[in-house]
């Protein structure tokens, strides 16, 4: 029986530093049956010259190119439209899988017949030291959790393409990880979360996550721009997201 084939979506923006430890953590894989298309959103460093090296070393890897810079969100279209995948997964250019991440994963969503699984994962600085912390995830997580903070983290995200389409973020800047995975969760109704940290993320200096005040303005245009709430409605899941963000999900993270 032939092994599905899954679909690897990497953005890269002026990722020298970081994409060749990420794209051999997606090589490293126990499960070989991938492709991986790295999306090069118009880098001037040596991003380009890096990920053609590794293209000619393993054909699994495709390289895609945008003319001008476009951002994250149009990036991973762009790959998820080319992609033909059973499922598609999602790596950034600076993060990391751990070896047994997709067959993990794919085992659990076959057995259970789940169309969206995601997992814990660990946090790494810029020099790829750990942080000693590890975000938890939730064994279920529901459309309405979802909806009151971002549970999922998008380096640990799968989805089946077969049960639930393509699945495609809005022409956002920011936070559209998050709206795409509310369109799957809407779609499904849940996603499987498998408790083995199958991850690292890099937490990056400036990144949003660090910046709390522009982190809000962005959660705010997630409810009134893509999901089309009501400035009043909108406003009022703002303070929901407030609430679960700082004395709710916070207990997800733990020392490791």
């Amino acid at each position: 029986m032939k092994k599905p084939l899954v679909s690897v979506i990497m953005p890269a923006f002026n990722a020298a530093g970081f994409i060749e430890a990420a794209v051999t953590s997606v090589i490293s894989q126990s499960y070989s049956n991938w492709e991986l298309f790295i999306i090069e959103d118009a880098s001037n460093d040596k991003t380009f010259q890096i990920i053609e090296t590794l293209s000619t070393e393993d054909a699994r890897i495709k390289i895609l190119r945008n003319n001008e810079n476009c951002g994250a969100g149009v990036s991973r279209n762009k790959g998820i439209k080319a992609a033909r995948g059973d499922y598609i997964a999602f790596l950034d250019a600076d993060d990391l899988w751990k070896p047994k991440k997709l067959e993990i994963q794919l085992k659990i969503m076959q057995e259970q017949s789940a169309a969206v699984c995601f997992s814990s994962y660990v946090q790494i600085d810029e020099q790829g030291t750990s942080r000693h912390e590890l975000i938890e995830a939730l064994p279920v997580l529901t459309y309405k959790k979802l909806l009151k903070s971002n549970y999922l983290g998008n380096l640990t995200g799968i989805y089946n393409v077969e049960k639930i389409g393509k699945i495609y973020a809005p022409n956002i800047r920011k936070r559209q990880d998050w709206a795409l995975w509310l369109e799957a969760l809407k779609k499904d109704g849940a996603a499987i979360g498998v408790q083995q940290p199958l991850a690292e993320y890099r937490v990056r200096k400036g990144s949003i996550s660090r910046n709390k005040f522009k982190m809000l303005r962005y959660n705010f245009n997630i409810y009134r721009q893509v999901l089309k709430f009501s400035f009043l409605k909108s406003s009022w899941w703002l303070l929901i997201f407030l609430k679960e963000h700082f004395f709710v999900k916070s207990k997800q993270k733990k020392p490791l």
